[in-house]
C-alpha cells in the first residue's frame, strides 16, 4: 500500500489531507499531526468521519501488522491536538501584528480585501456573523478574494490565544504567520466536517457570476 494511501478509503492524497499514525512506545496509536515520528506509520484522510471509521474496524492494526491499542476517544483526541495548533498559530499570527480584531476591523479588513480568512466566537450573534459576510460577499461581487469565515473556538479560546477580551470577531491578514494560522485553522475546519453554509454561499455567488457571463 502506497505511504499515502488511506487506510479507509484506499485513496491516494497529499499529505495536506491526511493524518498520520504511527505506534507508540506503550503500544498505543499515536496521530503524528506533523509527521515526523519515528516508524512505520499510516495513513487516513483527515476528517473525523474517517478516524472513527479507521478505529471501529479496526484497520490501525490491520494495516501496521502488529500488537496495539487504540484510545478510545481517538476522534476527540485528533480534534484536541489539531485545535491546539491551529490556536497556538494564531497566537503566532497575533505576536506578528497580522491580526484585526472586533466587528468594525474585521469588516474593513474584508472589504480592502487584506484579510485571509475571519473567525467568529460560537457566542457570535447572527447579526454581527450576517454584516461581515455581506461585507465577503460584497469583495467578492467587486472582483476581490474569496475570504473564508469560520466558527472553531468559543470567546474564551480566541481571547487566550489572540490577547484578547471579549474576542468574538477577528480576521487574520496576509504575512507568513497569517499563512501558517490558516493552513491550521483550515485543517481544523476538515477534521469538524467543513463549514458547508459557507461553501454553499461562494458556490451560489460563483453561479450568479456565471450567469451574468452567459448574458453578457
Amino acid at each position: 500500500m502506497n505511504d499515502r494511501t488511506c487506510i479507509v478509503t484506499r485513496r491516494q492524497s497529499g499529505p495536506d489531507e491526511l493524518i498520520r499514525f504511527v505506534v507508540g512506545p506503550d503500544g498505543a496509536v499515536v496521530p503524528d499531526l506533523k509527521r515526523n515520528l519515528p516508524g512505520r506509520g499510516c495513513w487516513v484522510t483527515a476528517d473525523r468521519a474517517h478516524v472513527d471509521k479507521a478505529a471501529r474496524k479496526g484497520l490501525f492494526g490491520r494495516v501496521l501488522k502488529t500488537e496495539l491499542s487504540v484510545p478510545a476517544d481517538i476522534g476527540d483526541l485528533v480534534d484536541r491536538l489539531l485545535a491546539k495548533s491551529a490556536l497556538g498559530s494564531l497566537g503566532l499570527a497575533r505576536k506578528a501584528g497580522v491580526v484585526a480584531l472586533g466587528a468594525t476591523k474585521v469588516e474593513s479588513a474584508v472589504r480592502d480585501g487584506s484579510a485571509l480568512f475571519v473567525l467568529h466566537a460560537g457566542e457570535a450573534s447572527e447579526d454581527g456573523v450576517r454584516k461581515i459576510a455581506q461585507a465577503r460577499r460584497a469583495t467578492v461581487h467587486l472582483g476581490g478574494p474569496e475570504i473564508r469565515a469560520y466558527k472553531l473556538f468559543s470567546e474564551q479560546e480566541m481571547g487566550l490565544a489572540l490577547g484578547g477580551t471579549n474576542v468574538i470577531h477577528a480576521a487574520v491578514l496576509a504575512g507568513d504567520a497569517g499563512r501558517s494560522a490558516e493552513k491550521r485553522t483550515v485543517a481544523l475546519d476538515r477534521y469538524r466536517g467543513g463549514s458547508p453554509d459557507d461553501l454553499a454561499m461562494f458556490a451560489a455567488i460563483a453561479g450568479k457570476n456565471e450567469a451574468a457571463e452567459d448574458v453578457e
